[in-house]
This record gives structure tokens, C-alpha cells and sequence, in this order.
């Protein structure tokens, strides 16, 4: 008759152990081989800095060379708009005025996302074309309350001497026309190496 082996239990307890502890150990460091530390300093990562912009954004949806188009038509029946996409190329000048120097655009795309009110989501880079910053970029998304006087949305990342920004946007209406035609004043707090 064959004889059942028994273990007490604190050897079971340490049998087991032993055994999910050699089975893990090859994957731990396996799964980790991708990754390594980086200098920031070989990086050129050295200190941060905060930088305030003032700026000036224009939505132009009138007139024969729209700076903002439709692409998605809201839901029917909708107050707000609901649904509804604009895509942007908008200049951003250092004025109000449109003919003000331009020193960048700000690409992207804005929908209606609420259904009671005008909110809007903002998804859109601030690509700036001259001086310094020619060729940089960073990145606003947010929620856009249109009717608030002031609205803050979120700067989430950046690109040439604007990696690894953060911080925020306030946004305040300058101009709004019977056209739909929008001037509206940026002013962005951004963190950035």
C-alpha cells in the first residue's frame, strides 16, 4: 500500500515560497532589461524654468480662408452645439489685433462636449515660428467653459525647449463677432528645462 508523504505545515509554507521565488526571479529581470537610467545632464536637462506667454489666439471660421472648420456636424436639436469638431490652424499673435506680430499657430481641434452648456474640449499645440522658441512646441487640453470669463486648462507636454513642460492656461474672450469670429487672450504659465 503506498504511503502518503506528509509535510508540516511551516515546511509546506517555505516549499512553496522557495518554489514561486525561483520562478520569478528570470522574469523581474527580464521584464526591466529595457529600461536604464539617463544623465539628465547628457540630456541637457538642467534647470527648470517658468515662463509666462502672453498671447493672443484667432478663430477664424468666416470669410474665404478659414483658420477653423468644421469637420464633425453637432447632434440635431442641440443648444450647445453637442458633437460638434472644429479642427485649428489659428495664428497666435503678441497683439489683439490680427495683424499683429505672429510668432506662432495654435494647431489642433476643439468639440462640443457638454450637453447643457457651451464646454468645449481643447486639444491643440502652441507651434511657435520665431525668435527663441522657433520650432518648439507645448501642448494645452482641457475644458473650455466658453461662457466663464476666465477658463484654465491644462499644458501637458512640449517638445524642443518646451520638454517635459507643464502647467496651465488661462483664457479669457478679447473679441467675439456676429460672424463666430474669436480673439481670445492666452496667458500660459509653463515649466520647462
Amino acid at each position: 500500500m503506498a504511503r502518503a508523504l506528509l509535510i508540516s505545515p511551516p515546511y509546506f509554507v517555505f516549499f512553496i515560497f522557495l518554489i514561486f521565488s525561483y520562478a520569478t526571479i528570470p522574469t523581474f529581470g527580464e521584464e526591466y532589461s529595457y529600461v536604464k537610467r539617463v544623465n539628465p545632464k547628457k540630456m541637457k536637462i538642467l534647470k527648470e524654468k517658468l515662463s509666462h506667454f502672453r498671447l493672443y489666439w484667432h478663430d477664424i471660421v468666416s470669410g474665404s480662408n478659414p483658420t477653423s472648420i468644421q469637420v464633425v456636424e453637432p447632434v440635431k436639436n442641440s443648444s450647445t452645439y453637442f458633437g460638434s469638431i472644429n479642427m485649428i490652424d489659428n495664428p497666435l499673435t503678441i497683439g489683439p489685433k490680427l495683424s499683429s506680430k505672429m510668432v506662432g499657430k495654435a494647431q489642433g481641434f476643439y468639440s462640443s462636449a457638454a450637453q447643457e452648456e457651451f464646454g468645449l474640449l481643447m486639444v491643440m499645440n502652441f507651434v511657435f515660428i520665431d525668435g527663441k522658441y522657433n520650432g518648439s512646441t507645448f501642448t494645452v487640453l482641457g475644458r473650455n467653459k466658453v461662457l466663464s470669463k476666465v477658463r484654465e486648462m491644462e499644458v501637458i507636454g512640449g517638445s524642443g525647449l518646451f520638454r517635459f513642460a507643464k502647467g496651465y492656461v488661462q483664457a479669457k474672450t478679447y473679441m467675439f463677432n456676429t460672424t463666430g469670429d474669436a480673439t481670445v487672450e492666452y496667458n500660459a504659465y509653463v515649466r520647462h528645462y
